[in-house]
């Protein structure tokens, strides 16, 4: 059936009303199935008679469309042949003749596109690309160049490789040099246009575009069309960076204009060519240090130049890394003025920094923690100063500590007005005395000779963290900063005075002072000294726990409208924390605390947000199952299940992978109990297939599902479930992105139930097995069908063992184990890494070696092999790893969110070993050959004599005589 291109254009601009969305998208999901959906959309993206919004949704969803359905796991187009060619034919040309926005989000898709595609089976792209550029029509070339940046800029965070190298060679020779005419045209026409703002705008956008692919064209190697023309590239450069023309300029103070941006790219070209190729660009670079230097002394307070200002600090800080280059810098007198005329006024808080307190103090917060902007002023000014103190540690000390005594000296007359200068000398103070890096976990690990943290910290800070009235919201944050900054500085006895204070400024009544409590509080937690032990103790924190938490839910509650509510993912991450480090003490509370969760999933399920708060959110509530659940399973089960249900009822996708692991963990925290009804009504929602078709749902519907198995098999076999169960299987390993949790749903199956009822599956579960190896074998595929034969073989005294899997797997075909185990069985046992996986192989080969019938009468050569097998094996035993009670949470900063599996680690299942009292393996190996040799009479023995080699029977012997 064809699309209906009006009602399809008509849904499409639904879907962009908040209203209306969730209906169209279902509308939208069923018009996929038909025919030439994707060229449905870029036909409407293409008809301007459409309308702006449904040809900018026709966009947008062409983007997400084709990063579903472009290429599968084994990268293979999903889309018909005939689609893929039209899809490509169409899109470079419609690309260069829709609007920016549309522009923006068909570059997306080409981007997807060339991830697979590109080049090898889109060899004329780059030809296509070339072809419609133009010396003269501004609109068609920035088509172009915004098609090739969003191509050429996936090559920046990528490892050098030869077939990396490869594609950028092929783009190079093709696209190198129309492009450096393109440059040198477009320079020629923004000097006859100097009057024309209309066409400085157009020209500008191109130059900024050009300006971004010498980044991507240069980011792994400087081209040797580059470099061969260094003089002219760099001369055309320094040319743009100091260009000023009054029709450019932008009226909002607040806004970057296209001067701004143009600069800053360039800032960003000259970095990266600094640190990667100065020996080809070191000559050049004298130019640009005298001009960042004028334009730093020069250019506006404004916010809409913060982003060029921090650009050049970083050029200069890349620049002073070099130490030819940093020896311009190398006298006092040149110091002071660095300091006076570039640090300091871009440290020196503003009128726009203190509006951005009192109206934005979230931003304000996001902006101002250390690493978690590149982009302001105050952090590429700090950068710089510290690459400046690295250099030349003693002059710049000297120099800069003589402008903090001023500072605090101003303040001293009068604090009441005075009080920025304080401030301004604490961060000076901050960012000389760290050395280094200052890392996440740690802060401050090296201090500089020259700064005693401790003593400036009595002396000059101190009392802001005392004091309840009278002092400046800001320098309370700057105390409390100090704190969080030089936490490792901090001895565990300072911190036991130093700790109820931060927690007291939780009760401020500013926004930014007690969210930066909540930081200090939860990094200092979390903190630990050489020997793994936590600087704050456990019993500190346990005094204070209720309290703590108490300030910490009302502080998020505060506001019950959802975006509000979740706004302030530190508060959260500090309630997880707290949960994490009392452990079983909130058993005491947990009324209390059981209310507050209950409330805030209700709230923020209703429009998901912010995906940090809700992962911490999500992260608590586990430390709160796992450690309060064991005494009390079924206060938690019941209090949580109506807002968890909640959850998959509204299909909140952001939650649910969640929501399947807490389930999960509250099942786990009471092993020995029956499957309540609880449970049970959630079974069969669990088994349909809508809710396995979203790919972050699979980890977290098979850890639940495993959970309840383990729990509840009775219940699945008698509500003739198996079948629906084993299919989940089939599908999971069916897939190289699933197959994992395929295997993990068979092995639970296989534990849980007796081998009577599964005895008629058998031969479907082997075929599926056997399918894959035959047809699209891979590495983790064979390693987990080698785990799960020896689980089988070891399980003999369950019913199962290496006899059954031989007689289940003769029921497929005669004569398929042999090959089966030597071929793959066997040499890949070697290959296990884990522990455990070792450990049950040596297990399974011990038991195959004295009970299996098979081994002992048809496989005799087989025997021999496993023996050897087993003492290879046994030449490096593997020890069970220690539990590991330490919890580390992921940095959501490394992380991908979005509606997808997060994996949360305070309830991360632990390895589960099937046989915990074998502890010493080469004793246990021992001690069972020779009970099952005295059981049958010597039989043992009998084949090792008959069957080994010279060479492996001492080796076999010397077990059966320890």
């Amino acid at each position: 059936m064809a699309v209906d291109l009006p009602g399809l254009a008509q849904i499409l601009e639904a879907s962009l009303d908040p209203t209306q969305n969730k209906q169209a998208e279902l509308a939208i999901l069923h018009e996929e199935k038909k025919l030439n959906f994707s060229l449905s959309l870029l036909q409407i993206v293409a008809t301007q008679t459409y309308g702006p919004t449904a040809r900018l949704a026709g966009a947008l969803y062409f983007k997400n469309y084709i990063k579903r359905s472009w290429t599968d796991e084994d990268g293979n187009h999903k889309l018909p042949q005939n689609e893929v060619t039209a899809i490509k034919r169409e899109l470079i040309g419609l690309m260069i003749s829709v609007p920016p926005n549309i522009q923006y989000q068909l570059g997306d898709a080409i981007g997807v596109i060339a991830d697979s595609d590109f080049w090898e089976r889109w060899d004329s792209l780059v030809d296509d690309l070339v072809s419609r550029l133009t010396p003269n029509n501004t609109a068609a070339n920035n088509g172009v160049l915004q098609v090739a940046h969003s191509i050429f800029k996936r090559w920046r965070p990528l490892y050098r490789s030869d077939p990396l190298f490869t594609e950028i060679n092929h783009v190079l020779g093709k696209f190198g040099n129309p492009f450096l005419s393109l440059v040198q045209s477009t320079d020629a026409l923004i000097d006859q246009n100097q009057s024309n703002k209309a066409m400085l705008l157009q020209l500008f956008a191109t130059l900024n575009l050009i300006v971004k692919l010498f980044y991507d064209l240069s980011v792994q190697d400087l081209p040797p069309v580059f470099e061969d023309s260094l003089p002219a590239v760099t001369s055309l450069l320094h040319k743009y960076l100091t260009y000023e023309n009054n029709l450019l300029q932008t009226d909002d103070d607040g806004e970057a204009g296209p001067l701004e941006h143009v600069k800053s790219g360039i800032f960003e070209v000259l970095e990266l060519w600094i640190k990667k190729y100065e020996d080809a660009v070191g000559v050049h670079v004298g130019q640009f240090i005298s001009s960042s230097w004028n334009l730093l002394t020069t250019v506006g307070r404004q916010t809409k130049n913060d982003i060029l200002v921090s650009k050049a600090l970083q050029f200069l800080t890349a620049v002073t890394s070099s130490t030819e280059h940093a020896q311009a810098f190398n006298d006092d007198s040149t110091l002071s003025q660095v300091v006076e005329r570039v640090i300091l006024p871009n440290l020196t808080l503003r009128d726009s920094d203190m509006e951005l307190f009192e109206d934005e103090p979230i931003e304000f917060i996001r902006r101002d923690l250390e690493g978690s902007d590149s982009d302001t002023r105050r952090r590429a000014a700090t950068d710089f100063l510290r690459q400046l103190m690295a250099k030349f540690e003693g002059m710049v000390s000297t120099v800069v500590l003589r402008y903090i005594d001023h500072y605090l000296s101003d303040y001293a007359q009068n604090p009441a007005s005075n009080w920025k200068s304080k401030d301004t000398a604490v961060y000076l103070y901050s960012s000389i005395a760290a050395r280094g890096t200052i890392t996440a976990s740690q802060g401050v690990t090296s201090v500089n000779s020259f700064a005693n943290v401790i003593e400036f910290f009595q002396n000059n800070i101190a009392g802001d963290l005392v004091s309840d009235t009278g002092v400046e919201p800001i320098l309370q944050v700057d105390a409390i900063k100090y704190l969080y900054m030089f936490r490792s500085q901090i001895t565990a006895a300072q911190w036991q005075d130093a700790f109820p204070l931060v927690v007291k400024h939780l009760g401020s009544s500013d926004y930014v002072v007690y969210t930066y409590a909540a930081i200090a509080l939860e990094r200092t937690m979390a903190l630990t000294n050489a020997s793994k032990q936590p600087i704050v103790s456990r019993v500190s924190v346990e005094a204070l726990s209720a309290q703590l938490l108490r300030h910490l839910f009302g502080l998020i509650e505060k506001d019950p409208e959802p975006a509000k509510l979740q706004e302030n993912e530190f508060l959260m991450r500090c309630v997880m924390r707290v949960l994490i480090v009392i452990r079983e003490a909130v058993v005491p509370i947990v009324d209390e605390i059981l209310t507050h969760f209950v409330k805030i999933t209700q709230v923020s399920s209703q429009n998901p947000s912010n995906p940090r708060f809700c992962y911490y959110l999500f992260e608590a509530l586990g430390a709160f199952i796992r450690f309060s659940a064991p005494s009390q399973p079924d206060k938690l089960e019941n209090g949580l299940y109506v807002s968890f249900i909640a959850v998959i009822q509204d299909d909140v996708q952001e939650f649910i992978p969640y929501i399947f692991q807490l389930f999960a963990a509250l099942l786990e925290a009471n092993p020995s109990g029956s499957l309540s009804d609880y449970y049970k009504n959630l079974i069969p929602p669990l088994l349909t297939p809508a809710l396995w078709a979203p790919k972050g749902n699979v980890p977290a519907l098979v850890r639940l599902l495993t959970s309840i198995i383990s729990r509840g098999s009775s219940v699945i076999a008698q509500d003739n479930q198996i079948e629906t169960v084993l299919g989940i299987f089939q599908s999971l390993a069916s897939t190289k992105i699933n197959e994992t949790y395929g295997f993990e749903l068979l092995e639970s199956t296989i534990a849980n139930f007796p081998p009577s009822t599964l005895e008629q599956y058998y031969p479907s579960i082997l075929n599926v097995l056997l399918n894959r190896l035959q047809n699209t074998k891979t590495e983790p595929f064979a390693s987990r069908f080698v785990r799960l034969y020896h689980f089988i073989s070891a399980k003999d005294d369950k019913g199962l063992g290496a006899d059954f899997f031989i007689s289940k797997l003769d029921q497929v075909q005669d004569g398929l184990f042999a090959p089966l185990y030597l071929n793959i069985i066997l040499p890949d046992t070697q290959k296990l890494l884990r522990p455990l996986d070792r450990k049950t192989a040596v297990i399974s080969f011990t038991k195959t070696l004295t009970d299996s019938v098979a081994f002992a009468e048809k496989y005799k050569k087989g025997w021999a092999y496993t023996c050897e097998a087993l003492l290879k094996l046994l030449e490096n035993p593997p020890i069970p790893a220690a539990t590991e009670e330490t919890i580390v949470e992921q940095d959501p900063d490394d992380m991908s969110f979005g509606v997808g599996f997060t994996q949360l680690t305070t309830i991360k299942r632990p390895i589960r070993d099937q046989w915990p009292k074998v502890t010493d393996v080469k004793r246990w190996v021992s001690e069972y050959v020779r009970a099952a040799d005295a059981r049958q009479n010597g039989t043992i023995a009998s084949f090792a004599h008959e069957r080994l080699s010279a060479e492996v029977a001492p080796l076999f012997a010397a077990y059966m005589q320890r």
